[in-house]
């Protein structure tokens, strides 16, 4: 492909590839993507993932693109269709983990199949030796729908012979257990009714299976043998044989049962109930999700067999970037992420690929510039805009209204160290336990330390995990870096206030382990540096998926009070921030990562970010708020069955839903639009029902409240004694709808102009007031979008008819598209606040970008509901900001400078009105081509 065609970085479009959206199904939409003023299209992963993913993070095959995409070839298509429009690829991929299970997974298979035998044994990070004897060098398989025991009086693992791959193994519904070839010989005996020269032929075979335990290179010995296998199984009588022994591993049969047990226990594996995984798990998965299992990306043999497609895409020049899935799930990010920019910039060294990292920067965390990244994926970037737009005055009331009804805590802090507490003790208790273990090693490796117990060191661990202010920190041979150990101590002083004085030396211990005492302290070869080196990397590969549990996929759901601030990346326990501290955040990016991404919707978000936008609303009428939600209580009596179903945390939960998610239009009594409307909001609502954890659960589904709250939605949304909640909820929505669409232009406005690389997730140059996934990735109507764009710009009828997303889709093209005429202003340009004076100055955020003799001052209201109070469309009124102006630090040109649709003039006193900027539209952008001193 010819890399000389792409153009520079310059904006970024998601795209979520599936079955339903192929690659072949994004060509067509290259030219309105490139008209919108994109850059570059931001694929999901690409690489052969399991049947029907929706995501393609479920990987099964990584030297491979994704047949059900399109293939390579598909692949080649639309590149080159990005080609025509000089528009490039970024690429998600995914280093930590791989789809497990199933019978799809070729490498997985053959590690079940041979174990530590197998050439992918030490691809998967797996600890085969336990302290538990049952599991010593054997596989944990949490697969099974039942107790072990009780699947096989069931039947449910029935054992099967492949003819066409010559191979024997257990299923389990969509599961497949081989069986080591090794054990094939006892599968393999002939009966009667085969004559001698056939009976000759099955049992040298057999014994040759059986010899295979005797070889070290049984592996590759089993290849020709599974051949021949295959070949004498095309022998009707043969395979009759075959089939015929399998009855004698029928597990209905107590003959069967001994011999299919016996035939299991000899393997690599262990299978057990799903619900074993949490206590027992031997091998890291992502997260707590069973189906995917970590992978030791550290190991030079898994980088390059997991990497080889995509290094040969970079080569052929189909991929311009890179964008690492969970990069904080990895042993060592640092050394991977440098190992990748090595190697990347090999493979293209006449130009620079971006590296992106999907990483979460907790409060005060910001990404290690030794790295050699380009940036983060800018989860950062949506909790500033939150931030911003969030009124510090509605604070307390929405707390207290919260703490009120729902009697949980009002602090989030501690929501999510509730939280912590109980996946620690729960879904990643086997993983907690895998590092306490790997700790109490430590311990027994020294004099004066061996005496610690393993119950000090799990208490003391716990509370250290339980106070963890970020998602982990980078221990090197050099121990814990100045910037990581602010956050280390920080969670030490706060297990230190929960732990009993006789833990503190326990504490002080792990501190010392965990990064204060430098590995290169302790021989280079040796013991000693290894087991702390090993219990460094399992304490850092699980203080990430705690704080994404308990945060993302707990607290977030158990603590509402406003859901604007629940999201992925966002420091809740934060409710705002002042416009000084935005200003900041711009400037240090400029400085530390200019080409970071900037995203206010993701894949992963928990809400749109319009919805996101309207709901921010409420942090500026609070009161106003309170209020409804007592009305809405009462209006919602008749539609209980029972007075404790929904709590009533659960139901201010689904009320601020409501007013987040409903679709601008929707009427009250509009039947059909609102049957559709409920069948999405069940769908999140069961979601936040189980991730919460508190009424209902995905392990342990509490089937009545779960009916008793859809019965309630239902009758919300859709009966006819739902009618006055109903209308009431509606004309809330209509209340604070204006502000939030003047919200959601202007994050979209800040997204484009402030240092960085706008992101946008597709579909969302129309309002997005989608909830979590799956809603967020519904299809999107690219044939309304491409109509809609091509049509004839009419400034009155875009605020006018502002429902229906064209004004946001507008304000995206003509932006992006000012960025490609002066792309160096908005990739290099200064960034510099203005100070605003007048009545309404705390509403408006306004910056100058300055570049070789080009500027552009962009001006943004904030926090503006008082001044829409009845409004019909997102647009301030001239007179509503009074004398309310900006000052230019500089001498204006005697020139007009030019907006999105009209020009304007700057005082000689240097100041330019809000009234007359913000005059024609919401928000706005000002160029200066040239200027004076």
């Amino acid at each position: 492909m010819n890399q000389a065609l792409i153009q520079p970085l310059r904006a970024t479009l998601r795209l979520q590839f599936h079955k339903g959206f192929t690659l072949d199904d994004a060509v067509p939409l290259v030219p309105y993507f490139a008209q919108l003023g994109i850059s570059h299209v931001y694929a999901s992963p690409l690489l052969a993932a399991r049947a029907g993913s929706m995501h393609g993070y479920d990987v099964v095959d990584p030297t491979t693109v994704n047949p059900e995409l399109g293939g390579e070839a598909a692949l080649r298509r639309l590149v080159q269709a990005l080609r025509a429009e000089q528009m490039g690829m970024i690429l998600d991929i995914v280093s930590n983990h791989m789809a497990v299970g199933g019978n799809d997974n070729p490498w997985w298979l053959d590690l079940l199949q041979w174990g530590r035998l197998s050439p992918y044994g030490e691809f998967f990070d797996i600890q085969w030796h336990s302290p538990d004897p049952l599991m010593e060098g054997q596989l944990l398989l949490p697969f099974l729908g039942s107790d072990y025991g009780v699947a096989l009086q069931e039947g449910t693992l029935p054992l099967r012979f492949d003819a066409r791959r010559g191979a024997f193994y257990v299923e389990h519904y969509d599961h497949h257990f081989p069986i080591c070839p090794a054990h094939y010989g006892e599968l393999l005996k002939p009966d009667a009714e085969l004559n001698a020269e056939k009976t000759e032929q099955l049992k040298f075979l057999a014994d040759r299976f059986t010899q295979l335990s005797y070889q070290s290179d049984a592996h590759s010995l089993a290849v020709p043998l599974q051949e021949e296998l295959r070949n004498l199984a095309t022998d009707p009588s043969l395979l009759r044989v075959i089939q015929h022994n399998l009855g004698a591993y029928d597990s209905l049969t107590a003959d069967g049962f001994n011999n299919l047990h016996n035939l299991l226990e000899r393997q690599s594996y262990r299978l057990a109930s799903w619900r074993t995984a949490g206590d027992d798990i031997n091998w890291r998965r992502f997260f707590d999700v069973n189906e995917l299992g970590g992978l030791r990306v550290e190991r030079p043999a898994v980088f390059e067999a997991t990497h080889a497609k995509i290094f040969a895409l970079i080569a052929e020049g189909l991929v311009d970037g890179l964008r690492v899935d969970h990069i904080d799930g990895l042993a060592d990010p640092r050394g991977y992420c440098r190992k990748l920019r090595r190697r990347v910039d090999s493979l293209s060294p006449q130009r620079h690929l971006p590296i992106y990292v999907e990483k979460i920067l907790g409060e005060g965390e910001t990404l290690h510039r030794d790295w050699s990244v380009d940036g983060t994926t800018g989860y950062e970037f949506m909790n500033q805009v939150s931030l911003l737009q969030h009124d510090p005055d509605g604070a307390d009331t929405l707390a207290q209204l919260w703490n009120q009804y729902s009697e949980r805590p009002a602090g989030f802090m501690q929501e999510a160290q509730l939280a912590r507490q109980q996946i620690l003790n729960g879904s990643l208790a086997g993983d907690f336990e895998s590092v306490a273990q790997a700790l109490l090693q430590v311990a027994r490796d020294d004099l004066m330390t061996r005496d610690l117990t393993l119950g000090a060191i799990r208490r003391a661990l716990q509370e250290l995990i339980v106070h963890f202010p970020v998602y982990r920190t980078y221990i090197s041979p050099l121990g814990r870096s100045a910037a990581d150990d602010v956050f280390f101590q920080q969670a030490m002083n706060g297990a230190r206030q929960t732990l009993g004085e006789a833990d503190w030396p326990v504490l002080d211990c792990l501190a010392n382990w965990l990064g204060g005492e430098p590995w290169r302290k302790r021989p280079v070869k040796g013991r000693q540096r290894k087991i702390l080196k090993h219990a460094c990397v399992r304490f850092q590969q699980l203080t990430s998926p705690a704080a994404a549990k308990a945060v993302e996929d707990t607290a977030f759901y158990r603590s509402a009070v406003v859901l604007s601030r629940n999201d992925v990346g966002f420091s809740t326990e934060q409710f705002s921030a002042p416009v000084a501290d935005f200003h900041a955040a711009c400037a240090n990016r400029l400085d530390e990562f200019p080409n970071n991404l900037l995203a206010t919707a993701t894949h992963d978000h928990k809400r749109g970010e319009d919805t996101r936008a309207r709901l921010a609303v409420l942090s500026e009428r609070s009161g106003w708020y309170a209020e409804q939600v007592a009305n809405w209580r009462a209006l919602a009596q008749p539609l209980r069955d029972d007075e404790q179903m929904p709590s009533a945390g659960d139901e201010l939960i689904l009320y601020q839903a409501i007013l987040g998610s409903w679709p601008l239009g929707l009427r009250s009594d509009d039947q059909p639009s609102l049957e559709h409307y409920a069948k999405r909001l069940w769908q999140w609502q069961r979601k936040a029902l189980r991730e919460a954890k508190l009424q209902s659960s995905w392990s342990a589904p509490n089937e009545a409240y779960e009916k008793a709250t859809e019965a309630f939605v239902q009758r919300l949304l859709l009966s006819p004694e739902g009618e006055l909640l109903r209308a009431a909820l509606s004309q809330a929505v209509e209340a604070i709808a204006t502000p939030g669409a003047l919200n959601g232009l202007a994050q979209t406005l800040l997204r484009m102009t402030v240092p960085g690389v706008p992101d946008l997730y597709q579909g969302n140059e129309f309002w997005d007031f989608s909830l979590v996934d799956p809603d967020n990735r519904r299809p999107v109507d690219y044939r309304l979008r491409q109509q809609t764009l091509q049509a004839p710009l009419d400034l009155p009828a875009l605020l006018h008819n502002w429902h229906d997303g064209r004004i946001k889709q507008s304000l995206i093209a003509q932006v992006l598209n000012l960025r490609t005429e002066h792309a160096e202003l908005f990739r290099h340009g200064t960034y510099q606040p203005l100070q605003v004076l007048g009545s309404q100055a705390h509403r408006v955020l306004a910056f100058v970008r300055q570049h070789e003799g080009k500027r552009a001052v962009i001006v943004i209201p904030i926090r503006c509901a008082a001044l829409l109070e009845n409004s019909a469309r997102p647009q301030i009124d001239a007179l509503a900001w009074g004398d309310t102006r900006l000052v230019l630090p500089f001498r204006p040109s005697e020139e007009n400078w030019k907006g999105l649709f009209s020009s304007v003039a700057v005082t000689k006193n240097r100041e330019l009105n809000i009234s007359t900027a913000l005059g024609d539209f919401p928000v706005n952008v000002f160029i200066q081509l040239s200027t004076q001193a």
